[in-house]
């Protein structure tokens, strides 16, 4: 029997390739993760949730336990240390609380938990850990120490922007590149950095100090899956360069040259108007005020699948209002079959996917909320009774006015054949 034909956009080709698990090996999918200093936006949430339909659909081609999949917790940046600062507490007291806001929201949006969800701290040191992997791109030589830092010395790596596939000039002028009288080229990037007495740090070869970014996924995806190489690395699109390119460098040179992932797969921007929505322009939504707005955390989902992954999203409460009512429609509809939509195994076609609903709902997390018309509103039970005393009582006046009443709260009453009274959502 011939395995399925699930194809992928590989950003690292700029085309779409049969993905295929190497025989006898597990298949192995990072994500990065949060910086957990503040509430994750929908934009955010937008990665997690595709590669959320990603990893339901590969545990239902080749089976749960064959699919690994880790999605770290940054929990060590200047911004965590910015908000603690200016909170007065400890670092590492904001990462958890974001931490636990990251989990509880992307639970609320229907995410399965990743297999493994490693933290930046946890992986510092150890045989597999960032000192360890900078140890050894210092004694190949690609790498060296300046004023208390270690830097990778892009100029040492041929292979250095294949995967963006962009001129390097190009890329580092429109990149946030950090300018350092000690670096030998402006695209060198910081790998170990000194830390204040006052800031987290680890002991090191090159003194107490602290990683930097690009390090940490390299280092965690190494120890966490076990492998130089895995199948599928995603992400936003905004992290190509240079995060992910440095990524690669990085992990190219440690491992003598091996490919850090086999596929790259990344999501497009979600805007709110005309820009993309991010913290620093100040146009965003958290998923935690969509929540507590009275959002449902499934309308989001299906909002948020609503476009191809790869394409850009305009987002709206007209968008929101349309998963909803899309939703109403498909749980009325009762379930459907459970494998996947075929139009998920053509580059996770979601939107075609959706056409097909309810089949393949639980590939795409959607219609498991057996409360989904109750959610979120209540029908007193005083308020039944009445309606259905006075509708035994033949008091139509009554049992419209009740009926009306509850109507305008959004509770729609259903009368059964033995006069019993039910309600749901209108």
């Amino acid at each position: 029997m011939s395995e399925p034909a699930l194809v992928l956009w590989n950003t690292a080709t700029r085309r779409k390739e049969p993905f295929a698990p190497r025989p006898g090996r597990p298949i192995t999918l990072y994500v990065c993760g949060p910086t957990v200093y503040d509430r994750a936006h929908v934009g955010n949430a937008r990665s997690a949730v595709v590669f959320d339909v990603l990893f339901r659909l590969l545990r239902h081609l080749y089976g749960p336990e064959r699919v690994r999949y880790a999605r770290n917790f940054t929990d060590i940046d200047d911004k965590i240390m910015a908000r603690a600062v200016a909170e007065n507490r400890a670092p590492q007291a904001v990462a958890a609380e974001f931490e636990a806001a990251y989990r509880a929201d992307m639970a609320a949006l229907g995410c399965l938990e990743p297999t493994f969800t490693p933290r930046a701290t946890e992986h510092v040191a150890g045989p597999c850990g960032m000192i360890a992997m900078i140890e050894a791109l210092i004694a190949r030589g690609v790498a060296y120490v300046a004023q208390g830092h270690v830097l990778f010395e892009v100029a040492k790596d041929p292979a250095y922007g294949a995967l963006s596939g962009r001129p390097l000039d190009e890329m580092v002028a429109g990149a946030r590149v950090e300018v350092a009288p000690f670096k030998r080229g402006p695209a060198d990037f910081v790998l170990w950095k000194p830390s204040r007495p006052d800031q987290p740090g680890w002991d090191s070869p090159w003194g107490r100090g602290r990683p930097g970014w690009h390090i940490e996924c390299s280092a965690m995806i190494r120890a966490v899956l076990d492998e130089e190489t895995i199948d599928i690395h995603g992400g936003g699109i905004d992290l190509v360069f240079p995060h992910h390119e440095n990524e690669c460098a990085q992990s190219r040179c440690a491992h003598g040259g091996a490919a850090l992932a086999r596929f790259w797969v990344h999501n497009g921007f979600l805007a709110m108007g005309e820009a993309k929505m991010s913290k620093s322009l100040g146009n965003i939504v958290t998923v935690r005020e969509l929540l507590e707005a009275g959002w449902p955390g499934e309308a989001i989902r299906y909002a948020l699948l609503s476009a191809h992954y790869r394409q850009p999203l305009l987002w709206s409460d007209r968008l929101l209002e349309q998963s909803r009512a899309s939703l109403d429609r498909l749980y009325r509809k009762g379930p459907g079959a459970a494998g996947p939509s075929p139009a998920l195994l053509d580059d996770l076609n979601t939107p075609a996917a959706l056409t097909a609903l309810p089949d393949g709902a639980p590939v795409l997390g959607l219609l498991a909320d057996p409360d989904w018309f109750r959610r979120g509103i209540d029908a007193p039970a005083a308020d039944l009774e009445a309606y259905r005393a006075a509708r035994a009582a033949r008091d139509w006046a009554t049992a419209d006015a009740i009926r009306d009443r509850l109507a305008r709260q959004g509770i729609r009453l259903e009368v059964g054949r033995d006069g019993s009274v039910t309600w749901r959502r209108a």
